[in-house]
């Protein structure tokens, strides 16, 4: 008799250890799911700061070029020469030099040929969760690879035409058609035809 009490309890105290060790698997793996999932809210919530405030700044390059070019004539776009510049009084075109959310730091300035700053980036490497659906002022976006991708810069390709806004972003540039190129060839002006050369001959007297 004692014995089997005896054996009985071991079996009891077998079956709470494999019902607890299931509870704490189902514990660990609603945990890693709540983890994933939070991790995934957290990333689109920094996405969208990123493409707000790089617009924002996209828009204030936009913005000081203009004004810098008003009443003169200057070729091509004038850039200021940090961030900061945007800022300033009396006239700032941007509350503040703002940080890079996704990476919790500076951005990367893109630099234009003159030395001024042309467009800002993120340095992530991560992939975006947003592929479509980008606003008009970014829709080059779709179907980058990395956040680092995502080059928030005046002029933006997407305002472009479309064979400008190909070599911007890195793309082929679009081809003249054939059929316009004979087109255009046809109608240039030639040389208008020698009426001497055509007409018959004078008899000598």
């Amino acid at each position: 008799m004692r014995e089997a009490l005896l054996d009985r309890r071991k079996h009891e105290r077998g079956f709470s250890y494999v019902v607890v060790m299931f509870v704490i698997v189902l514990i660990g793996l609603g945990m890693t799911v709540a983890a994933r999932q939070w991790k995934t809210m957290v990333q689109r919530e920094l996405e969208a700061d990123l493409l707000s405030k790089g617009i924002e700044i996209q828009n204030a390059l936009a913005l000081y070029s203009a004004a810098m070019k008003a009443g003169r004539v200057v070729p091509g776009e004038v850039y200021p020469q940090s961030l900061a510049d945007l800022t300033r009084l009396p006239k700032p075109f941007l509350r503040k030099v703002y940080a890079e959310p996704v990476g919790h730091g500076e951005w990367e300035v893109v630099r234009a040929p003159t030395g001024g700053i042309m467009g800002v980036r993120s340095k992530s490497k991560s992939k975006p969760i947003r592929q479509h659906d980008f606003p008009p002022a970014v829709r080059h976006f779709e179907g980058r690879a990395s956040y680092y991708d995502w080059v928030f810069q005046h002029p933006s390709p997407s305002m472009m035409p479309a064979g400008l806004a190909s070599v911007a972003t890195g793309g082929p540039p679009m081809s003249t058609p054939m059929s316009a190129t004979k087109n255009s060839a046809a109608s240039l002006p030639g040389p208008a035809p020698n009426s001497s050369a055509t007409s018959s001959p004078r008899p000598i007297p």
